[in-house]
């Protein structure tokens, strides 16, 4: 289908008989939709758990690869709802209205969980990157809604939100796993008297991505509707 990669067309071939089974069942888009709200409030709660451990025993990182893990689970959630609106057909202009700004409430929740935690640990370095990146994924998606709103297809750009949530959920859950086998997670970028930089983790590094990524793809679609915007004024 238009607008989904192939990773995502593979996933939706792995799920399709769980979609199906849902629309026997009756369960409707919406209920996926606040499911997956649900549990990206699941995953910020863990993360503030971790947050309020010890900072002496913060190299343990068994919270943010449970929290990890759960993005992703309530990621494949936010997959299925669109997908189960079709196959059941039960597309409503509420439904995708609804998906859209459940969308961003879950987002704005996880991204909370994580500065928490980095916070709370003294990450004070990792939380600015987790900040970026948020102000970069509301940008993504308020482009895109603004563009549509002003009839432009906007869907520019390799930092959607399904590659926020995979490269965010599968970092902090590496984290996790990473810690289970080896106990160690962090190296030091400069010496730590220097208050500005820190210990960093392997959470830090897609963090840094993600909010470099995310506000290019915004510009990236900012200069898109230009672009048309200045075709559709030169045609009149």
């Amino acid at each position: 289908m238009a607008g989904e990669s192939k990773a995502q067309l593979i996933i939706y071939n792995i799920l399709n008989p769980l979609i199906q089974l849902f629309a026997k069942v009756g369960i409707t888009p919406n209920m996926i939709t606040s499911f997956g709200v649900i549990l990206n409030i699941v995953a910020a709660v863990i993360f503030i758990i971790g947050g309020e451990q010890d900072p002496e025993f913060r190299s343990d990182m068994t919270y943010v690869g449970w929290g990890g893990f759960t993005i992703l689970i309530a990621g494949l959630f936010d997959m299925m709802d669109g997908r189960l609106a079709r196959i059941g057909n039960m597309s409503t202009s509420f439904g995708a209205f609804y998906d859209s700004v459940m969308d961003r409430y879950s987002e704005l929740i996880m991204f909370f969980g994580i500065c928490f935690y980095l916070i709370s640990q003294d990450y004070f370095l990792s939380s600015l990157f987790a900040f970026v990146a948020l102000i970069g994924s509301m940008m993504v998606s308020y482009t895109r809604s603004r563009a549509e709103g002003l009839g432009i297809d906007c869907s520019v750009g390799m930092m959607q939100r399904p590659a926020r949530v995979v490269t965010i959920g599968a970092a902090a859950m590496f984290c996790g796993i990473t810690y289970y086998f080896t106990g160690a997670f962090s190296f030091k970028i400069l010496d730590q008297s220097f208050t500005l930089f820190e210990s960093i983790s392997v959470f830090t590094l897609p963090l840094v991505f993600v909010s470099i990524m995310s506000n290019y793809t915004a510009f990236q679609r900012l200069n898109h509707c230009r672009i048309e915007l200045n075709k559709r004024d030169n045609a009149q």
